[in-house]
């Protein structure tokens, strides 16, 4: 499949060179230049593209960029084909990175949102996982243990190839539904970074509670102040703090 990633931080890295591994053509671009895509994030066989030329003849586009800020490429990916699958992997975050946005505050599902800013339907994936896990704690399929990530979207198709891309990952797909449920995998709910397998995920989504879950996001300094190494946890730490916030 021909896939771009757009982004290159954390989670677009990881996702371009395990993409890259299960055999994709895959291009990364980012806003800032080809020079700031690194040489670890290529080294799998993805390639470094402009922005501008970055959705063309692609079969998915994957959207590794911090929320709130989609509408800024709603001209690009208006150019990419009418097939082309859209995954949003971002995550409302309104004390630390984006700052308030009124119709999520309001609301609006957060990849409803995103939708709307790009005019383009989406799927939603990738979100519901720390970066740390994505790029360790992933396993071939039918391993015993595998952690789980929900894919949500309108459009089934879409959604299948999504579903086939979080596979490709390390990572057992679970549909999630429409994406006007997807704040059930929004921070900081049940299924928000918590490593659940697939036996565990429908049941974390199910008891998904909005004004919880948004309560228990914006704790979230507070609660990380209080692990044994505020400033340098460990991933275990961060899970079962995640954890240990709806039991």
């Amino acid at each position: 499949m021909k896939i771009t990633v757009i982004g290159a931080g954390a989670i677009g890295g990881n996702l371009a060179r395990k993409l890259s591994l299960a055999g994709h053509d895959v291009q990364v671009a980012d806003a800032r230049g080809r020079e700031v895509v690194s040489a670890e994030v290529l080294e799998a066989g993805a390639r470094a593209v402009a922005l501008d030329v970055s959705v063309q003849d692609r079969d998915a586009i994957i959207l590794a960029i911090p929320f709130g800020v989609h509408g800024q490429l709603a001209e690009l990916i208006a150019t990419a084909p009418a097939e082309a699958v859209v995954i949003d992997t971002s995550n409302y975050y309104p004390g630390v990175l984006s700052g308030p946005i009124e119709a999520v505050d309001n609301g609006q599902t957060e990849s409803v949102y995103t939708s709307e800013l790009l005019g383009r339907p989406v799927i939603k994936a990738w979100n519901a996982a720390l970066a740390e896990t994505q790029r360790t704690r992933g396993l071939p399929a039918g391993a015993p243990g595998r952690i789980a990530i929900p894919v949500a979207g309108d459009s089934e198709m879409a959604k299948k190839v999504a579903m086939s891309l979080v596979d490709d990952t390390g990572f057992d797909p679970y549909d999630a539904g429409p994406l006007a449920d997807s704040w059930r995998q929004q921070p900081m709910g049940p299924a928000y970074c918590t490593e659940l397998t697939l036996d565990e995920l429908p049941a974390a989504l199910a008891a998904a509670d909005l004004v919880k879950d948004r309560a228990v996001r914006d704790s979230m300094l507070e609660r990380r102040a209080a692990l044994p190494d505020p400033e340098n946890p460990t991933l275990d730490d961060i899970v079962e703090m995640n954890r240990a916030a709806h039991r």
